[in-house]
């Protein structure tokens, strides 16, 4: 019987326009997760994983089929999923969890895995920002705003947000900048300090790999992306290792 892992990835961005093949990025995920079935125990995914999401009351996004179906598989197989909402796929709501099982975390949680204590976040709600993102990112989370949204005809939201998605992406580049890295580090070395409990700081949205330590006896993991790192980490109980498909 093989070795049951825990796995994390984020940052998929599936569905973005600036791919220059969507449905064959969707493929080498599926992919991936299928090639993890036999040994997954737990899969979390921090974050991002759709470029644009929005659940109306009775219609969601049309896409992702052949992604939310292999979830779908894992869950039914008894893999536990865990999905962080991110900055792109905020609007998460009762869809996935009921149709397909998985657990929605909004923010950060501490969870103990095979006897590890682990802080895991998409990555942009830690530490402390510029007034304007902190704004934005109000708006987009305020459920009159969400109200508003759910108001406009859907031809008219998804497009807007697609371009939106792209400009950024566009105008960012894939580096994230030297602030954001380093109000994520610098949030993660003071809570490693306040809570030495913890083994493990896990994030996404920064689209880097790293492993490194930090405080006494912790270290602090990013995920990287699969936009052009597809990347993952995997724990076996022992050691949290990151990994990349080539």
């Amino acid at each position: 019987m093989a070795l049951k892992k825990v796995y994390f990835l984020s940052d998929l961005h599936l569905g973005a326009s600036y791919f220059a093949d969507p449905r064959a990025k969707e493929r080498a995920v599926v992919q991936w997760l299928d090639s993890i079935k036999n040994t997954a125990a737990e899969i979390y995914l921090l974050g991002d994983i759709l470029d644009y999401w929005y659940e109306y009351r009775t219609v969601v996004p049309r896409g992702y089929v052949r992604f939310l179906g292999k979830l779908a598989e894992l869950s039914d197989a008894g893999v536990k999923l865990h999905w962080f909402i991110g900055n792109h796929d905020i609007w998460i709501f009762d869809y996935l969890p009921s149709e397909i099982g998985v657990e929605v975390i909004d923010g950060s949680v501490e969870r103990e895995i095979m006897g590890k204590r682990f802080f895991l976040a998409h990555g942009d709600g830690v530490g402390r920002h510029e007034w304007s993102f902190a704004l934005i990112r109000g708006i987009f989370r305020n459920k009159f705003c969400q109200w508003l949204f759910a108001a406009v005809h859907p031809r008219w939201t998804i497009p807007f947000a697609h371009r939106w998605s792209s400009h950024s992406r566009r105008s960012d580049g894939m580096q994230p900048s030297e602030k954001a890295i380093a109000t994520v580090e610098q949030f993660t070395t003071k809570y490693a300090t306040e809570h030495p409990e913890i083994d493990y700081f896990v994030y996404g949205h920064l689209h880097i790999l790293r492993n490194e330590p930090v405080g006494a006896n912790s270290r602090m993991v990013v995920l990287g992306d699969w936009i052009s790192l597809n990347s993952w980490a995997e724990f076996d109980g022992e050691e949290l290792v990151l990994k990349q498909n080539v």
